[in-house]
C-alpha cells in the first residue's frame, strides 16, 4: 500500500535516522524502523552482526515453504549519514527499495507461496566506506548465509527504485522504466521479465554486465547464484543531501512492489530448477534502450542518434544476442548516455 511505503520512507529519512550510517545511533534508529514494519507485517526479523561496521547489522527473516529450497529478496537500508554539516538522507538510495521489501515480505507472510521459501535481507553497510569488502553487509551474508547457498536458488536485489527517470516532459512509458539486469544468468526465469506486467510500471530487462559491479548483487554473481538486480539507475540527487523523500514516485514504488511480488511467487512455485548460466543478452539491453529511444526521439536529436546506435548494434548480436567483445562497450556508453539524459 502506498501509505505504507510512504510512511516507513519518512521514518528512514527522519531527524532520528539522519543518514542511516552503520553503527551510528541513527543507523541502530533505522534498523530498529525496519524490524517494527517487519514484525508489523507478520514476520518474526532477526539480526545479524557485519563484523567491521562498528555495530552495523544486517536484518533478516524468513518465510518458509513447503521445500528446503529458497528465494532471496534483498535491499541495503543504511547510507551515507552526516558528512560534515550536511546529512544525506538516502530516500532513493535506499529507503524507497526498503520499503518496497518490507511491503513485499508483507504480503508474502500474508499469503505464503507453494513450493520454495522466502528469505528476507535488509542489508547494511552498502555504502562507502564498506562497498565490496568483507565488511559490507551482503558479502558478510553471502560468506554466512542464513539459509544454505546451496539451497538459494534465486537472489533478487533492489537498489534506486525509487525515482521516476526523467522529469514531467518524459512520457510515461519512460519515466515509469525499471532495468532488471541480470535474468540473462539464470536458466528458466529470464522470460518471466518480459511476461510479467503491471500497470504503473515498465520492467525492462538489461544484461548486467553493461555496468560496472554494483549494489548487493555482487556477492552472489561471484558465487553464481542466480539473481536479478532491480534499479532505475541514478537519478540527479544521487548521493547529495538532496536525496530527500518527497522526489520519489510512490505509486510507481507501489507498482514496482506488484511486480516483485508476483516474479518471486513465480519462482517460488517454479517446479523446474533455477540454474546459473554464464551467457550475455546484449539482444534484450538494446532492445530496451530502443523502446524507450523510440518516445524520446520525438523530442531531441540526441535521443534520435541514440536510436539509430541502439539499432545499428542490436543487428551487430549474434544469433545468442550477444555483441562481439569489441561492440559491447558501444551499448554501454549508450545506456549511460541515457541514464545521464533523464537524471
Amino acid at each position: 500500500m502506498v501509505g505504507a511505503v510512504k510512511t516507513l520512507v519518512e521514518a528512514l529519512c527522519s531527524e532520528a535516522t539522519a543518514g542511516r550510517a552503520p553503527g551510528t545511533p541513527e543507523g541502530l534508529a533505522a534498523r530498529a524502523e525496519v524490524i517494527a514494519a517487519l514484525r508489523s507485517g507478520g514476520l518474526d526479523p532477526f539480526e545479524q552482526a557485519v563484523p567491521g561496521t562498528g555495530g552495523g547489522a544486517n536484518i533478516l527473516a524468513t518465510i518458509p515453504g513447503a521445500s528446503d529450497r529458497w528465494v532471496l529478496i534483498a535491499a541495503h537500508y543504511d547510507h551515507l549519514g552526516r558528512i560534515g554539516d550536511d546529512v544525506y538522507w538516502g530516500a532513493d538510495d535506499n529507503a524507497a527499495a526498503v520499503a518496497i521489501l518490507v511491503d513485499v515480505a508483507t504480503a508474502l507472510a500474508r499469503e505464503r507461496t507453494d513450493g520454495r521459501g522466502v528469505v528476507i535481507a535488509a542489508f547494511d553497510s552498502e555504502e562507502p566506506p564498506y562497498s565490496f569488502s568483507n565488511a559490507m553487509g551482503s558479502v558478510h551474508y553471502a560468506a554466512n548465509p542464513a539459509v544454505p547457498l546451496a539451497k538459494t536458488d534465486m537472489m533478487v536485489c533492489m537498489d534506486l527504485v525509487g525515482h521516476a527517470m526523467g522529469d514531467e516532459r518524459i512520457p510515461g512509458s519512460v519515466r515509469n522504466t525499471v532495468f532488471a539486469l541480470g535474468a540473462e544468468k539464470s536458466s528458466g526465469t529470464s522470460t518471466l521479465v518480459r511476461d510479467i506486467s503491471v500497470d504503473g510500471v515498465v520492467v525492462r530487462p538489461a544484461d548486467v554486465d553493461l555496468i560496472p559491479p554494483l549494489s548487493d548483487y555482487h556477492a552472489f554473481y561471484q558465487r553464481e547464484i542466480p539473481f536479478l538486480f532491480l534499479s532505475s539507475g541514478r537519478s540527479r540527487v544521487y548521493h547529495t543531501p538532496q536525496d530527500t523523500p518527497d522526489k520519489l514516485d510512490y505509486p510507481k514504488m507501489e507498482a514496482t512492489a506488484r511486480w516483485l511480488e508476483r516474479y518471486v511467487r513465480h519462482c517460488c512455485q517454479r517446479p523446474e530448477p533455477i540454474e546459473f548460466q554464464r551467457r550475455r543478452d546484449d539482444l534484450s539491453t538494446l532492445e530496451s534502450l530502443i523502446d524507450m529511444l523510440d518516445p524520446l526521439a520525438e523530442m531531441s536529436e540526441e535521443a534520435v542518434a541514440g536510436r539509430q546506435m541502439a539499432i545499428e548494434l542490436r543487428g551487430a548480436c549474434d544469433p545468442d544476442g550477444a555483441l562481439p567483445a569489441g561492440r559491447a562497450i558501444e551499448a554501454s556508453a549508450l545506456a549511460m548516455g541515457l541514464e545521464r539524459a533523464l537524471e
